[in-house]
């Protein structure tokens, strides 16, 4: 296989990779090149390697960064902005985990604490039922939260960084 032929056969698949995570499959396979690439690399290039528009190319780099995984590099005398992705792979994982804790996880914890705390009225079995059930799920995703939480602080905690030299 040709290198030209491998990286574009990676950034598709990290692109269609990108929806099961919760991504678009365009700002995955910008990530996906920018992870690759040896040197930051221009809107332009982007936009020439992937065949997107100038729009499409901006909103998906600026929601990148707003996840923390992609920065902007200034390089002297360029007047183009130039984009480089986080490379370390730990610190990748760390901040996509952070992201997803704050857009889905936090926002289910809040409606389950909501249903499950809730004034009910109604006293029959199957509200009972809901009530018990909805105060289960949200001490099991409270407690997966926490355990997401801790293992991201990893760098300062020696016992994630035990957990990650393990999960290596």
């Amino acid at each position: 296989m040709e290198f030209k032929e491998a990286k574009n056969k990676f950034v598709q698949t990290w692109g269609a990779l990108g929806s099961q995570w919760g991504i678009n499959k365009t700002m995955a396979q910008i990530h996906a090149l920018l992870m690759v690439a040896p040197e930051a690399l221009s809107m332009e290039e982007i936009m020439e390697e992937l065949h997107i528009s100038r729009g499409n190319a901006s909103m998906n780099l600026r929601a990148l960064m707003d996840w923390g995984i992609v920065y902007k590099e200034l390089k002297p005398g360029e007047r183009r902005e130039f984009f480089v992705a986080e490379k370390d792979l730990d610190e990748l994982a760390v901040k996509v985990a952070q992201e997803r804790s704050r857009r889905e996880i936090k926002p289910a914890l809040k409606v389950l604490k909501e249903v499950s705390t809730a004034a009910i009225t109604d006293k029959s079995a199957d509200a009972k039922q809901f009530m018990s059930q909805t105060a289960k799920l949200y001490d099991f995703v409270l407690k997966a939260d926490n355990m997401i939480e801790k293992v991201t602080e990893y760098k300062d905690n020696w016992i994630g960084r035990l957990v990650m030299k393990i999960m290596k």
